[in-house]
């Protein structure tokens, strides 16, 4: 096997530990809610949330942390330190200790995602990249096809196996990576922004907070009002610090280039509303229905696999249709499924009729969007850049994660409310809209390659890196 594909194939497992945990963990969201006092839906939405918010603010740092001190060195340790958060998760006793063993978790994931692209990517040449994306990305989809119906399995033993599942697998693959992986680091980067990405994850947090209490604290009291206004203006202080720091977490040259910064923006709607899908359809299987964890699992799996059948041909005819189509129809397909549960699903269970039409539109809409936008991101990146780069489009995305399981919390609303098919409907919409507006946003990506980014004034230096990611988009193209 071409040394290349060896490292896909291992860096690719990466990604399948980070996909599959979180699909796993979406099918056990029931059963760690009963298992820690009942704990409500707002509670237990912080295993989740806790993931996805230390995973977005961490990723950027570490990926420049990646540039400075070598890839391999920080994908290795990436694999120890979500090994030692998955150990920490199986052993927690309180709902305390596994939201905070999520984070020691999210933290290794976070050194993982950018720095796979960043050893990946200069494995092969232009005209091979988005075919290595499309299969990088149908990893993904692979792990959400598995997760559901291993999830189910392993809940009906425990949910803790969830997690200790992941340590041996990151045991396999530091043990290959060790031997295989060749270093690689970018001498002129600068060090990560800690500042930056402590205030992105206050900020982050306060917001998912907000929405998540509103529902018992009420959407017009002081609370609410308050928590949500500091964590806006936490986002502006991080954007503020983004635009002065000499090493931001995001730079703004990379968001001048049209077609990166349509790919983060529809990256990011697209999440809110495929989040929201993954744990409404498990809370609905479960409470509405009255499935079983393990049946739930099993019913969901149709989706994923349809997904991960798509992606690799996806990732293909991006070379030939380009991102700008794919992704235009695939969050179209996929707002057009959440649309078919709004319109069809009832109390009664009637899953070949109702949900498994919803599932396979949807999973057709990830299998085109995953990859075109990823190689949208991608494309349009200087080798230089590939670790920060790709890990600011994955921070978009887990952003749109903790924002559409947050307002999906404040939707559903009481535990009682959420029984009812009426509050999932409400639920089914956001996602139809969400992704409506993803699919606009995609439409905005235009030709990757097209965009110099060059401006009419005097460039500064944030201005030439702008003007360099422009070339690069098209040497790449």
């Amino acid at each position: 096997m071409p040394y290349r594909w060896k490292v896909l194939t291992l860096v690719s497992t990466a990604v399948f530990l980070v996909g599959l945990d979180l699909f796993i963990v979406n099918v056990a969201f029931p059963d760690i809610a009963g298992d820690f006092g009942g704990s409500d839906i707002a509670t237990v939405s912080w295993v989740l949330n806790a993931y996805a918010i230390v995973l977005a603010s961490l990723m950027v740092p570490a990926g420049r942390l990646a540039d400075l001190l070598g890839r391999r060195r920080v994908f290795l340790a990436g694999l120890v330190l979500f090994a030692l958060g998955s150990a920490l998760c199986g052993i927690a006793g309180s709902i305390e200790m596994l939201i905070a063993s999520r984070a020691v978790q999210a933290a290794g994931a976070a050194c993982l995602i950018p720095t796979s692209l960043a050893l990946l990517l200069p494995e092969f040449p232009p005209r091979e990249r988005a075919a290595a994306i499309g299969v990088w990305a149908a990893i993904g989809g692979i792990a959400a096809a598995f997760g559901p119906p291993i999830g189910g399995l392993l809940v009906e033993v425990s949910w803790q196996l969830v997690f200790y599942v992941n340590v041996p697998l990151a045991a396999l693959a530091l043990g290959i990576g060790w031997s295989l992986l060749r270093e690689s680091r970018d001498e002129s980067s600068g060090r990560p922004d800690l500042v930056g990405a402590l205030v992105l994850t206050l900020a982050v947090g306060l917001l998912a907070l907000g929405l998540v209490e509103a529902p018992d604290w009420g959407w017009k009291a002081f609370e609410t009002i308050a928590v949500l206004g500091l964590g806006t203006l936490g986002i502006g202080a991080f954007w503020a610090r983004c635009n002065r720091h000499p090493w931001p977490m995001v730079e703004p040259a990379l968001l001048r280039v049209r077609s990166y910064a349509a790919a983060n923006g529809a990256g990011l709607l697209f999440s809110a509303s495929f989040a929201a899908m993954l744990l409404a359809n498990v809370l609905f299987m479960t409470s509405v229905w009255g499935n079983s964890i393990i049946t739930a699992g099993l019913s969901l799996a149709p989706g994923p696999l349809m997904a991960a059948a798509v992606a690799v041909p996806a990732g293909r005819l991006v070379n030939g249709f380009g991102p700008r189509l794919l992704a235009t129809a695939g969050t179209a397909l996929f707002g057009i499924g959440c649309a078919w549960w709004l319109w069809r699903i009832g109390s009664e269970p009637d899953y070949v009729g109702e949900m498994l039409p919803g599932l396979l539109v949807t999973g057709i809409g990830v299998g085109l969007t995953l990859p075109s936008l990823a190689s949208a991101a991608a494309s349009s990146l200087p080798p230089e850049r590939f670790a920060t780069g790709s890990a600011v489009f994955s921070m978009s995305r887990q952003l749109g994660f903790v924002l559409g399981v947050s307002i999906l919390v404040a939707i559903l609303g009481s535990p009682d409310a959420a029984n009812s098919v009426g509050q999932f409907d409400g639920g089914w919409l956001f996602m139809a809209l969400a992704a409506g507006a993803a699919s606009a946003m995609a439409m905005s990506i235009g030709k990757v390659g097209q965009d110099s980014g060059e401006r009419t004034e005097a460039p500064t230096s944030l201005d030439a890196n702008a003007v360099v990611v422009g070339k690069a988009a098209h040497e790449h193209a």
